[in-house]
């Protein structure tokens, strides 16, 4: 947990200073992919490819080179699908990741990253960014930054692109929708906050997300455990141990832990989807939601379970989890 408190106030010290020094080197020298998260709260309202369409033009008028958008939380919603958009993004030749995120309030913070050529996508330090009061801003911003730096991006887009989920990525890793066997017979481990490493630094971007204090993050974590132990003494009837470091799979088995509780958080129909899941109109379950799910770590199987059982509260879609793992079992 103290590891990514310490991580996540790295980030708010950078975001404190919103230095608009220098555009970093990799940016304009290379191509760039951008992901946008955005608020619906936000006023006025807007879909996220509206904010690319405005700002495309003022990356251009900064120097670089944007080869596509996406929405951010497509992208963060598991390791699989970072580690997809990873290695798509190093076939060609990515060197910065672009952020911007709308938060409820209107306000408007872009970060640029140099691309850390793995699941992560960005580094846990050396983030470019500033802040705006208001997407004008950021653009305008963005457009006296160009005056003043030099590209070497040439042969740049016209108008944003928006491809569809790279090749490969979803259901790269199959989901089950059914409860693994033998829970009775090894332990459940279960990760708290940091102790998976880097790769849901991204989501520390997300629009609800970006900003939080050192304090709250500290809060949650305190919470997260206290209501995690509530839940498994009157749901969970087997063996279960919390996971606050980071350990290797071999590690894991060497201590009778096979299977890993791992949650999930993003739009109600991305995760369905990302979990090869039958939806209809996707694009109408906007909510944002957690989903539990089972990883069996010798065969790196995904259990889903038979029922979907997602809940905005993690609470109650950990209890419907674990009470649905009685489904089907002897």
């Amino acid at each position: 947990m103290k590891y990514l408190s310490a991580l996540l106030l790295l980030i708010l010290v950078q975001n404190s200073s919103w230095s608009q020094g220098a555009l970093p080197d990799y940016f304009l020298d290379g191509k760039s992919v951008v992901l946008i998260s955005n608020s619906p709260q936000a006023k006025p309202a807007m879909e996220w490819q509206n904010i690319a369409e405005i700002v495309h033009p003022a990356i251009l008028e900064a120097g670089g080179d944007p080869v596509s958008y996406y929405e951010l939380e497509d992208i963060a919603l598991s390791e699989e699908i970072q580690a997809g958009y990873a290695a798509a993004f190093n076939k060609r030749i990515i060197r910065s990741i672009i952020i911007i995120t709308r938060k409820a309030n209107g306000g408007l913070a872009l970060h640029i990253a140099p691309f850390s050529q793995n699941k992560n996508l960005v580094p846990s330090s050396g983030v470019w960014g500033i802040q705006t009061d208001s997407l004008d801003l950021l653009v305008e911003n963005l457009i006296n930054l160009g005056k003043t730096s030099r590209s070497n991006n040439l042969l740049v887009l016209e108008v944003p692109e928006f491809p569809l989920s790279e090749s490969g990525i979803q259901g790269a890793k199959k989901f089950l929708p059914r409860n693994p066997l033998n829970l009775d017979v090894f332990k459940l481990g279960i990760p708290l906050s940091g102790s998976t490493g880097d790769a849901g630094l991204l989501m520390s971007y997300r629009y609800d997300m970006l900003g939080k204090s050192e304090q709250a993050i500290l809060a949650e974590q305190a919470s997260e455990r206290a209501g995690l132990e509530q839940l498994l003494e009157t749901h969970y009837p087997y063996q279960y141990e919390f996971l606050t470091t980071v350990k290797g799979d071999a590690e894991l088995v060497r201590e009778r832990i096979q299977f890993i509780l791992v949650k999930l958080e993003g739009k109600e129909g991305d995760l369905m989807q990302s979990m090869g899941l039958e939806v209809e109109n996707p694009e109408e379950k906007t909510r944002i939601v957690v989903k539990y799910y089972i990883r069996l770590i010798i065969r790196d199987e995904l259990y889903v379970g038979p029922v979907w059982d997602a809940d905005p509260d993690w609470r109650k879609a950990l209890a419907s989890f674990l009470d649905n793992l009685k489904i089907n079992l002897p």
